[in-house]
């Protein structure tokens, strides 16, 4: 096991062994003043799985006593990923003065700590915070941040043997990302390509800078026969995950995904976090430096739950069977 994810697991179960100690403080008005907290997200306005995991975060924040309008007041900013926009909404967020902010995935935390180095700030949904360079260690962040991963890059490897698992033709391997909104998909590719000889297959790497380019590259990359697709976790892919999905369906491109929402929205298969449990657990960490608690002495947490969702419809519709071994893993199957 990862040192990061005992180092979470521990964590995560001492929290668990406080809050069932004390319940009645649990529920208890946690501050007698209005606190503030802004949050910047990589994602659209209005986009319904933003919506879900903002939602799930105040829950969590609601059964630890603290409830917007009552002693906490939210400023919440979205955006899918343009960097500039980012960049302002960083700034308009600091300028705020909020007791906290948190940043939802990688390029939101890297443009709030462009703006400020003293207000705590929480991540979630962030891959390579050490490499990144916005903490000086896993189980030590230092400075004014820590949060919640999604992926270790050993996922990549992980993907690659779903794919050929449930489509054991595919012979290369398209790997979508945007350089600017996943700065980190070169370690991911680097660790597919090295995994890539022992599963029989070639990856290709898929840049795509605007939305706009995703269906001339995937088309060229489907112009040669045995394809199936690896979308990254990257921003920039959540959102456009209904268009990644039809050119997949279009191209007859087996695809693998890192989130659920992929395949809720039609996609075939995805593996990976639980993303839902990464918001209900930070409001753990909001809720501890709220009442005092240094960021930087709050370890950097790992993925806890995750999970293998499979589309049949869509696997039908490719003409794919899906092997009962996978079937017999999957958290979730839609028919």
């Amino acid at each position: 096991m990862p040192f990061v994810d005992r180092l979470a697991r521990r964590e995560f179960m001492r929290l668990l062994g406080a809050a069932a100690s004390c319940p009645l403080a649990a529920r208890a008005q946690p501050a007698d003043r209005m606190r503030r907290i802004g949050v910047l997200m990589g994602i659209a306005e209005r986009d319904p799985e933003g919506e879900a995991r903002i939602a799930v975060f105040q829950q969590a924040l609601g059964e630890l006593g603290w409830v917007e309008g009552r002693n906490l007041q939210f400023d919440i900013r979205r955006t899918p990923g343009e960097t500039e926009r980012m960049r302002a909404f960083a700034k308009e967020l600091v300028e705020l003065k909020p007791d906290l902010i948190v940043g939802v995935t990688t390029p939101a935390v890297a443009a709030i700590l462009a703006e400020t180095k003293t207000i705590p700030i929480v991540f979630v949904q962030v891959t390579d915070p050490l490499g990144r360079g916005f903490v000086s260690g896993l189980a030590r962040p230092g400075g004014n941040v820590t949060g919640f991963v999604t992926f270790e890059f050993s996922m990549g490897g992980k993907w690659l043997e779903t794919l050929k698992q449930v489509a054991p033709h595919v012979g290369r391997v398209g790997l979508v990302f945007n350089p600017q909104t996943a700065p980190f998909s070169h370690s991911f590719i680097d660790v597919m390509a090295a995994a890539a000889p022992s599963l029989a297959v070639e990856t290709t790497a898929i840049p795509v800078r605007e939305g706009a380019q995703l269906g001339s590259a995937i088309a060229t990359f489907a112009a040669e026969p045995e394809g199936g697709l690896i979308p990254l976790p990257d921003s920039f892919n959540t959102g456009h995950r209904d268009t990644l999905v039809a050119l997949a369906e279009r191209y007859r491109l087996p695809a693998v995904y890192p989130f659920r929402y992929f395949v809720t929205s039609g996609g075939l298969i995805s593996d990976g976090v639980d993303t839902g449990d990464l918001f209900r657990r930070s409001a753990g960490y909001v809720d501890r430096i709220l009442k005092g608690a240094k960021p930087g002495e709050l370890p950097v947490q790992a993925p806890s739950k995750f999970e293998l969702v499979i589309n049949l419809k869509t696997a039908k519709t490719l003409g794919l069977t899906v092997p009962q071994t996978l079937l017999a893993t999957a958290d979730e199957v839609i028919e």
